[in-house]
């Protein structure tokens, strides 16, 4: 019946990492490998229906071996004679190469956890026996080395599935979501006709069809966040789209500039339409630009210059006597500019992308790295210290007891805890660990007891073995069921490599399971102590270190590059989403998290603002000031506070400043009236709208009443 249901690509991909899996079983054992039935686990574990991700996880995988091997052979014999200062030693490495691997959120990570529990996979059953530490270390390489070089030869040799397909299609998408977003803002004729009072928030009330439409948009950001991750694996496709690797991460950083943007556009033209109807050049103007985008990539590039162009003429002048409609009509045309060079270039690249795909030569512009994404160093650290006390826990009972088994409990707790160390809450996942390596153990036991001993051949043994993994191997290929059907392979694999030591009895296999369920158990209840967080604490801590960047930001004596800062608000956003549509008992919780999201894009105007630094300073623009008072309200506001409220004392503070800096801009604008003016006008704006949503508009004199 399942395989029935099964889809073709899912039986393939279980005949090809099934046909993996025993060439390097076969090439195992004609080698004499010790641990043969490794290599058959390690085909399995790289495993992937993409060609290219199998690739990048082989070398990965390769070099996290080798670099966790070379740890063990110099740990282990020095400390051989002193049990409690090699576990010390082990522990403190795995813990390091976790840290490490948890502030690197590409593939790449793979590298630093692997060398940490590679040492611990290697070093712990090494203890008994430190004189063939080498040994166990270059046999483990080899079976490791075997198992990655089955799995990349298959799966990029039998019917290949590229990484390029599936990333252009997801690009695709994206763009897509993106033009239909634009589209809906710009075509928003109830919103601009609206009557609602300046600064309310309609689209994120509790409840309402606002907020659902919220999260929607913003998955966007998370599409953008996963793409660019997923691109890591570019360079190891199969598929022409390996050269275009550059102006893919330049389409993602297009792409991530266009959400604040489009966020920033709505939240102008509801603030225009609160106080006035929109004027007849305003309207044909956002038709034009909304007609051009629907065109797509059959727009002509002229138009995106003579839209830019009237943009421009279209904006009004600033003076001292600006009113807050003329302010947002000039923040308004300058995001809108931004807008449409933002989807022009996209647009550019992704018919770039076509044209290297069929035979032209590929560019290189210029691009950010992943490095610039959010990065939790205390989180880390807490996952770090999680599965070092889970190992020296299951260490401190092995050594007591002197269990002859007890080595696999500190080896699995510290796999436990990587494996899981970026999820909020990796408890259930650690006990869905357990529940299906439990739920392997009939069929491990029927394998090793009934089974194998009447297996006089590879022949023999390939036939055995073909039900169980081909079945397997299907759910394998389903993302819902991956991580479940996995740890079953794993399960029967580990149990199956106690015929490599001979240890084929009841005895060894209990003992051996009950190590396993030890380690897993010891790394829940520590992770549960230690690590574990909520989906709403997980959201406050990601606030409160945006807000800690926005204070560093505010102080720092350079301005930082535009496309990094709306990198990270793009990925912050994406992390951000799904934790709040976690608080389903509380949407307002969740409309409140969802207003204080706004803060993330003050990033954008704070590095507008110092770039513009050396213009407004000597012009009497008390910016250093502002700046002061910027760092002064994010460092004490609390994760939990609406502190943004224009009735709290650090709001006034800050409200009051940045309507002062707004008019010094103002007044220094109408003596030259240059483009620098507009973009820190439209910048305090875009801040004012941000930070203060429901304040009062903007009065260009001080002394009018609010």
């Amino acid at each position: 019946m399942l395989l029935k249901l099964a889809q073709p690509r899912e039986l393939l991909f279980s005949a090809k990492c099934f046909t993996a899996s025993m060439l390097a079983l076969y090439v195992s054992m004609a080698a004499g490998l010790p641990r043969p039935f490794w290599a058959m686990m390690t085909a399995y574990i790289v495993a992937s229906p993409l060609a290219g991700a199998v690739r990048s996880k082989a070398l990965f995988r390769v070099c996290g071996t080798l670099v966790g091997s070379a740890a063990t052979v110099a740990l282990v014999p020095n400390l051989a004679n002193a049990p409690e200062l090699l576990s010390l030693a082990l522990a403190c490495w795995v813990a390091a190469c976790l840290y490490v691997s948890l502030l690197d959120r590409t593939p790449r990570s793979y590298i630093f956890m692997l060398a940490g529990y590679t040492a611990g996979l290697i070093g712990f059953p090494s203890v008994a026996d430190p004189a063939t530490v080498f040994d166990t270390a270059l046999a483990r390489v080899e079976e490791i080395g075997v198992g990655i070089l089955s799995a990349t030869l298959v799966h990029s040799l039998v019917f290949p599935q590229g990484v390029g397909p599936a990333l252009l299609a997801r690009l695709d998408r994206a763009i897509g979501d993106a033009r239909r977003w634009m589209l809906d803002v710009l075509y928003a004729d109830a919103i601009r006709s609206s009557s609602s009072p300046a600064g309310s928030l309609p689209a994120n009330s509790p409840g309402s069809a606002g907020d659902r439409d919220t999260h929607v948009r913003l998955a966007l950001a998370a599409e953008i966040s996963d793409m660019r991750v997923m691109s890591t694996h570019l360079p190891f496709d199969t598929s022409h789209l390996r050269w275009t690797g550059a102006m893919v991460h330049a389409l993602h950083d297009r792409l991530a500039v266009m959400v604040p943007l489009l966020l920033a556009v709505e939240d102008r033209l509801q603030a225009l339409a609160a106080t006035g109807p929109v004027e007849p050049a305003w309207q044909a103007m956002l038709d034009d630009v909304a007609e051009w985008i629907a065109e797509g990539r059959s727009a002509d590039p002229a138009r995106a210059a003579a839209l830019r162009a009237r943009l421009d003429a279209l904006a009004p002048r600033l003076g001292p006597d600006a009113a807050w409609r003329t302010i947002l009509q000039v923040n308004l045309a300058q995001r809108l500019t931004a807008l449409v060079t933002a989807c022009e270039e996209s647009l550019e690249l992704r018919d770039s992308i076509d044209a290297v795909m069929h035979g032209a030569p590929p560019a290189s512009p210029p691009h950010l790295k992943p490095s610039v994404l959010h990065r939790d160093h205390g989180m880390a650290l807490r996952s770090a210290l999680a599965a070092a006390i889970a190992i020296l826990a299951c260490c401190a009972f092995w050594i007591m007891t002197g269990w002859p088994a007890g080595a696999a409990a500190p080896m699995l707790a510290g796999v436990a805890c990587c494996f899981f160390a970026t999820m909020d809450d990796p408890v259930p996942a650690i006990t869905g660990f357990v529940k299906y390596t439990l739920w392997s153990v009939p069929v491990s036991a029927f394998y090793i007891l009934v089974v194998l001993p009447a297996v006089h051949s590879y022949e023999m043994l390939v036939l055995a073995l073909a039900p169980v993994f081909l079945l397997l191997g299907v759910y394998m290929a389903r993302p819902a069921t991956y991580g479940n059907a996995l740890t079953f392979v794993i399960g029967i694999a580990s149990t199956l490599a106690l015929q490599d030591t001979n240890q084929l009895d009841m005895a060894s296999f209990a003992n051996g399971l009950l190590a396993q369920l030890a380690g897993y158990i010891a790394a829940a209840v520590v992770t549960r102590a230690i690590r574990t967080v909520d989906a709403p604490w997980m959201a406050r801590r990601m606030l409160a270190r945006a807000r800690a960047e926005l204070v560093q930001m505010a102080q720092a004596p350079r301005a930082p590059a535009l496309l990094e800062v709306s990198a990270r608000v793009v990925d912050r956003v994406a992390l951000l989403m799904p934790r709040l549509a976690l608080a389903k008992a509380a949407p307002e919780v969740r409309a409140a998290a969802l207003e204080n999201m706004r803060e993330l894009r003050a990033g954008l105007h704070i590095a507008q603002l110092r770039g513009l630094a050396a213009q407004l300073e000597p012009r009497g623009v008390p910016l250093a000031a502002l700046l002061e008072r910027l760092a002064a309200h994010f460092s004490g506001v609390r994760a939990a506070e609406l502190s943004n409220s224009p009735a709290s004392p650090s709001g006034q503070g800050l409200l009051a400043q940045l309507d002062g800096t707004l008019r010094a801009v103002c007044r220094s604008a109408g003596d030259d009236g240059g483009k620098d003016w507009a973009t820190a006008a439209a910048a305090l704006a875009s801040m004012r709208r941000d930070l203060f949503p429901r304040a009062a508009p903007y009065e260009p004199t001080p002394e009018v009443s609010r």
